[in-house]
C-alpha cells in the first residue's frame, strides 16, 4: 500500500514549499509530484463552491485514493515517501483521517508569526486578484461570515493562525514524538540545522541537504482602476477556462507592483487581539522551542516583517516614526488601512548556508549514486 511515511501538515505561508522542494533533493526521501494534494481534507469529491477562485483550487484536490496512492508509486526501495499539505494541521476531520489512515505517520509542522502568516495570506490573494477587501484587517473581521458561506480555508486568515488550538487536537492523536514543530524563521535563518533537525526526525542521513531553494516572489500590485477592473475580472473567472484565463490575469496585476511593506505597530496590535490567548495555550502547550524561546516574541514589535520584506517601512508607504516602532503606552486607534503587500506563492528568496556534503564512505551503499537529484517545486 503505498501511502506516505511522513507528511508536512503545517502552515499555509510557512515555507512549506521550499520545505517540500529542499527534501526532495534527500536520496532517501520522495515527496510526491503533486506539493499539496489535500487528499484527507475531505473524504469524497471536494466541494464545488467557494470563495473567489475556490472552484479552481478544488478541482486540483486528489481525493481518489487510486490516485492518491499512484503519487508515490514511483518512489525508490527503501526511501521514505512524504507530501506536503499544510492545511492537515488545521483541519480537525483532516487530523482524525490521518490518523485512521497511517497512524504510525510522522508530523511536520512549521509555524509562523501569526500576525505575519495572516499578512502574508492575504497578500497571496489580493495579488491575484481574488481578495475583494483591500484591508488585511477588515478582511480578517469578514472571515466569520466568509467561513458560513463556505470558502475554503485558505481565505481563513485567522483561524489558521491558531496552532495552539490546532495542535492541542493533534496531540490527542498522535504522540508527541511523532510530530516536530519548528519556527519558518528557523528554515529562514538557520536551514542547514533545520533540515538536519527534520532529517534526524525521520531518521535519515543528515548533512545531505542544507539549503532551501528559490520560491517564486510576487510583487503587491498599487491599488488602481487597472487593479480594480483586473481583479473583477479574475474573481468572475470562467470556471472552463480556468488557469488559461486566470495565469495571464494574475501575470497583468502584478505587472509594476512594489515589495511588500511591513505592518505597523497599530496595525499589529490590532491583528494580535485575534491570536493573544491562542499564543498563551502554544506556549503552555510546547514551552521554549529549540532555541530557547517562549513565542512571546510574536507578541512584540517585528524587528522585520513577513519574508525578507522591506525593513522600517509602515504598510502606509509613510517613513517609519518611533510611534510606528514601538509599543505605545496604551491602546493603539483604528489606523489607516494597510497599502498592502502579498506573498503569492509563498514568497522565498534564495536561502545559503553550507554547501551540499557528499554522503560518507558508510554512507554511499544505503543512498541512490543519483544523489543530489535536482528539484523544482512550483507554489
Amino acid at each position: 500500500m503505498a501511502l506516505p511515511d511522513f507528511l508536512v501538515i503545517g502552515v499555509p505561508k510557512a515555507g512549506t514549499t521550499a520545505l517540500h522542494a529542499a527534501l526532495a533533493r534527500h536520496p532517501r526521501l520522495f515527496m510526491s509530484p503533486v506539493k499539496e494534494p489535500k487528499f484527507f481534507l475531505t473524504d469524497g469529491p471536494p466541494p464545488a463552491k467557494g470563495g473567489p477562485g475556490d472552484a479552481e483550487t478544488y478541482r486540483e484536490h486528489v481525493w481518489r485514493r487510486a490516485d492518491y496512492e499512484a503519487l508515490f508509486a514511483d518512489a525508490p526501495p527503501g526511501a521514505l515517501r512524504g507530501e506536503s499539505t499544510p492545511f492537515y494541521l488545521y483541519d480537525r476531520a483532516a487530523q482524525r483521517r490521518i490518523r485512521e489512515a497511517i497512524p504510525d505517520a510522522k508530523l511536520i509542522v512549521s509555524l509562523r508569526d501569526p500576525v505575519e502568516r495572516a499578512h502574508s495570506n492575504w497578500t497571496h490573494l489580493w495579488s491575484a486578484g481574488l481578495e475583494p477587501i483591500g484591508d488585511v484587517i477588515e478582511a480578517c473581521a469578514a472571515e466569520k461570515r466568509r467561513i458560513a458561506d463556505g470558502w475554503s480555508p485558505f481565505w481563513h486568515y485567522v483561524g489558521l493562525g491558531r496552532y495552539g488550538e490546532q495542535l492541542e487536537h493533534l496531540f490527542t492523536l498522535f504522540p508527541r514524538e511523532q510530530v516536530l514543530v519548528f519556527r519558518y524563521r528557523d528554515l529562514v535563518d538557520r536551514p542547514a540545522t533545520t533540515l538536519d533537525r527534520i532529517c534526524a526526525f525521520l531518521g535519515v542521513e543528515q548533512g545531505l541537504i542544507s539549503e532551501v531553494p528559490r520560491e517564486n516572489v510576487t510583487a503587491h500590485p498599487r491599488h488602481s482602476r487597472r487593479h480594480r477592473i483586473l481583479a473583477r475580472l479574475a474573481r468572475l473567472g470562467d470556471p472552463l477556462l480556468g488557469q488559461r484565463l486566470t495565469a495571464p490575469l494574475e501575470r497583468v496585476l502584478q505587472r509594476d507592483g512594489q515589495p511588500r511593506r511591513p505592518l505597523t505597530w497599530e496595525q499589529r496590535q490590532e491583528l494580535l487581539a485575534y491570536f493573544a490567548a491562542d499564543i498563551a495555550l502554544l506556549r503552555d502547550l510546547l514551552g521554549r522551542d529549540s532555541f530557547g524561546e517562549d513565542f512571546g516574541d510574536w507578541l512584540r514589535p517585528r524587528e522585520r516583517s513577513a519574508a525578507w520584506s522591506a525593513r522600517g517601512r509602515p504598510a502606509s508607504g509613510r517613513p517609519a516614526t518611533a510611534a510606528s516602532e514601538a509599543p505605545p503606552t496604551r491602546p493603539a486607534a483604528r489606523c489607516g488601512r494597510p497599502a498592502g503587500r502579498r506573498s503569492h506563492r509563498g514568497v522565498e528568496p534564495p536561502i545559503r548556508a553550507r554547501p551540499p556534503r557528499p554522503p560518507r564512505d558508510d554512507q554511499r551503499s544505503s543512498v541512490r549514486s543519483s544523489w543530489p537529484p535536482s528539484a523544482r517545486v512550483s507554489s
